[in-house]
């Protein structure tokens, strides 16, 4: 039984890990560290999952998605919001990091527990050509979380994921 319920529970994980992030489709809710954990009892698979932050339009786009790839691998499924402790940019994993670059957006670069992180200035690599000779032109890009900068090597815009 025990055996059954470990390849139940990683089926369930696998499921849920390969839900894409809807406002960064690079990324799955694993990369991006806010699916905290999926566990099956009596059949039915429950995933915690972390908003990245409290005003998130996507969390229950995220949810739902969660929730209906747990039911297609074949479970029943239900998603708890959990908000303690709150979801850090750290927690994204290096895989996550690369697919954000990879993707055109700047990964997050400093550590979410400096003072600066949030009010100092931020030395940001263009995820195009790596050049550090950047400016940001906005706080606030395409979404909330991210920041609009500029590459003055490449001229190419591109969003920052800022460090939450």
């Amino acid at each position: 039984m025990v055996e059954v319920l470990n390849l139940d529970q990683a089926r369930a994980w696998k499921a849920a890990a390969a839900v894409l992030d809807p406002e960064v489709p690079a990324v799955t809710v694993a990369d991006l560290g806010i699916l905290r954990s999926v566990e099956v009892s009596d059949g039915v698979a429950t995933a915690k999952v972390t908003p990245t932050y409290s005003g998130c339009p996507a969390v229950l786009a995220i949810e739902l998605a969660v929730e209906t790839a747990l039911l297609d691998a074949g479970f029943e499924a239900k998603v708890e919001r959990v908000i303690a402790p709150a979801w850090t940019t750290d927690w994204i994993t290096e895989e996550g990091r690369e697919k954000l670059r990879a993707y055109g957006i700047a990964p997050p670069v400093k550590a979410s527990n400096s003072v600066r992180a949030l009010f100092g200035e931020t030395v940001v690599a263009c995820p195009r050509c790596a050049s550090e000779d950047t400016e940001r032109v906005s706080e606030f890009g395409s979404t909330a979380c991210k920041a609009l900068y500029k590459c003055q090597s490449c001229y190419e815009p591109f969003d920052y994921f800022k460090c939450i």
